[in-house]
């Protein structure tokens, strides 16, 4: 369970979750309000890092493991879920964005775990819209977690339109697993 580093970059992901949301709970008099975008948006950068650092080092390392394939997932969409209900809270990301990528989340999540039960979890494999999807959300989360412009740039409307193109990737993501996995669905109802 944390028998290598890459699974403990993978648990650190998970930690750091309550940090990202917790930061905002801290009285106004502790840390300001910029402040605290300042900190949830480093600490979801460094946790966005590690998803990619972990799965770089397992698989140079030669330590994948059929945990880490399953924690890895998880981690990410919780860390994803964790930010963007915060988002929602802070009035910077729309409840139906939210709910959109969420959701999408849960059913690709249970559908890739039916497909796994029938053998047939190679045509539900992650994807290059997949991918896009990911990158668009990495991207655009930040953003809206630090919610303020730097070096010139308005990044509260940039994380915007990003969130919104996510939400598109996250709706063409998911009917191209369904129409990948409709056949199979089929045959198994």
């Amino acid at each position: 369970m944390f028998n290598n580093i890459p699974i403990l970059l993978t648990w650190a992901r998970i930690v750091l979750i309550p940090v990202v949301i917790g930061v905002f709970y801290l009285p106004a008099d502790v840390l300001s309000l910029h402040h605290k975008d300042l900190i949830a948006c480093v600490v979801f950068v460094f946790a966005a890092l590690t998803d990619w650092f972990d799965g770089f080092l397992a698989r140079s390392w030669g330590q994948t493991s059929n945990f880490g394939a399953f924690l890895d997932p998880v981690a990410d969409k919780l860390m994803v879920c964790a930010a963007l209900t915060v988002l929602v809270w802070l009035d910077r990301c729309d409840a139906f964005i939210a709910f959109v990528i969420i959701g999408r989340e849960i059913t690709i999540s249970a559908l890739r775990e039916w497909m796994a039960k029938i053998g047939a979890a190679k045509s539900v494999a992650v994807s290059f819209v997949g991918k896009l999807k990911t990158t668009a959300q990495m991207v655009a989360i930040p953003m809206l977690l630090y919610w303020d412009d730097l070096f010139g740039l308005p990044i509260k409307q940039m994380g915007t339109v990003l969130i919104i193109v996510a939400a598109v990737l996250t709706v063409w993501s998911m009917v191209y697993y369904m129409r990948k996995a409709a056949p199979d669905l089929q045959r198994n109802a």
